[in-house]
């Protein structure tokens, strides 16, 4: 299905492409944030790094768990209706955080509503009307527009929480925040999919739900697409929540953190596009091997040499380059096999296990060193895990089912 849908006459190319960027930039800017506040709410509330952890790893969990059922909503009704429902309540988690008291409601705050409303908020929603909307050619590199529109917003978001904290109480930047997140709402309104529009390629590769959930969960290739994006969530989103507090433990300041962070969100800009366009230049399967490859070659390093504020940022920038950029080659992998009708459920089932690897990395990021008193086991498993699936990546094949072969032909 490699045919877009007809878009109204005011939704241009580049409409399309900004306003779905801006939420991109916008679901995952603020939430990107958290560990910042690790360090303040544990203090308040008399908490160990623990209860943090684990309202945040609740939050992957379901965020993921979400995605595919999220994405067949977006892909039968449209992603205008998932991503306003996901922003408000992506906006009442925030602002609920400001009074979560008691570890109950922590989890329920950052961890239920945030994951939820992440869910029908973030990426992977704006990814697959790309996929829909945009013309084919348009397709790859808007998908690394879309994720590299994420990583500014990490860039953005990361000293603007840094710099709040500092100016105000951290209760009042929760709440900025929140209210940031409500632009979705308009945004959204660019993205709307025509009504009952479908070209003969289309309605010749039509499926229901479940027969294209089978269909996938049958095909080798997207269960090694799926077992390798596990790293991916888990190496993310541990350095996320835990970078700040590892840096501040090796005796480097909050600050540099906060730099480091959006270092790797500036970074992630280049290596998000550039994956994009490096996916439509060679075999996607080698693209995500290499990005895994190198993490861990990254991480040795990091771990291995005195910590300083040039190591530090210099491992920003390194990982910033290999940071989301495996979004784009792991969706245009779905798309290329299966088609778009319904890319967002299946591009959401294999973020699934990306956020079932976010949730270990940021809950065990937790509850290791609570336990050791510090990072270095987590570190090593970043490593361990880049290789496999480095490897588990290299036999994936490239072409699309036998369905949309014959629909073609």
């Amino acid at each position: 299905m490699s045919e877009s849908l007809k878009r109204a006459a005011w939704q241009s190319i580049p409409l399309v492409i900004v306003c779905g960027c801006l939420i991109s930039m916008l679901g995952f800017g603020p939430r990107s944030t958290l560990g910042f506040f690790l360090t303040p709410m544990s203090a308040a509330h008399g908490w160990g790094r623990d209860v943090f952890a684990l309202a945040i790893a609740i939050q992957m969990l379901l965020w993921g768990a979400a995605q595919p059922f999220v994405g067949a909503i977006a892909d039968r009704f449209g992603p205008v209706l998932v991503l306003c429902v996901g922003a408000l309540l992506y906006s009442l988690g925030f602002a609920w955080m400001t009074y979560a008291a008691t570890p109950g409601t922590m989890y329920l705050s950052a961890g239920v509503l945030i994951g939820f409303g992440l869910a029908g908020a973030s990426f992977t929603v704006v990814i697959g009307a790309f996929g829909k909307l945009l013309p084919v050619e348009w397709r790859t590199l808007s998908f690394g527009l879309g994720t590299a529109a994420g990583s500014f917003g990490q860039f953005l978001f990361s000293p603007l929480a840094v710099a709040l904290n500092s100016a105000v109480a951290w209760q009042t930047t929760l709440l900025i925040f929140a209210g940031t997140i409500l632009l979705i709402l308009p945004l959204s309104l660019a993205l709307a999919l025509p009504r009952n529009v479908e070209t003969p390629a289309q309605r010749a590769a039509a499926q229901s739900v479940g027969a294209a959930l089978r269909e996938a969960l049958s095909h080798p290739s997207f269960v090694l697409l799926v077992i390798g994006y596990f790293t991916c969530g888990f190496q993310v989103f541990f350095v996320t929540v835990h970078l700040p507090s590892y840096l501040v433990d090796r005796g480097l300041s909050a600050d540099l953190g906060a730099f480091v962070i959006a270092t790797v969100g500036l970074f992630n800009i280049v290596g998000s596009i550039g994956a994009g366009y490096l996916s439509n230049m060679m075999p996607k399967r080698y693209v995500l091997a290499a990005i895994y490859s190198l993490r861990a070659v990254a991480v040795a390093i990091f771990i291995s040499v005195p910590a300083t504020s040039t190591s530090a940022l210099t491992f920003g920038a390194v990982m910033g380059l290999l940071w989301l950029s495996t979004i784009p080659p792991t969706n245009a992998l779905v798309a290329l096999m299966f088609g778009t009708r319904w890319l967002t459920m299946l591009a959401g089932f294999a973020f699934f296990s990306h956020q079932v690897g976010g949730f270990f990395g940021v809950w065990l990021g937790g509850l290791l060193y609570e336990r050791t008193g510090s990072y270095d086991v987590l570190w090593w498993l970043f490593i361990v895990l880049g290789i496999v699936s480095a490897l588990v990546n290299l036999p994936i094949k490239e072409k699309p089912v036998a369905r949309l072969a014959g629909a073609a032909a």
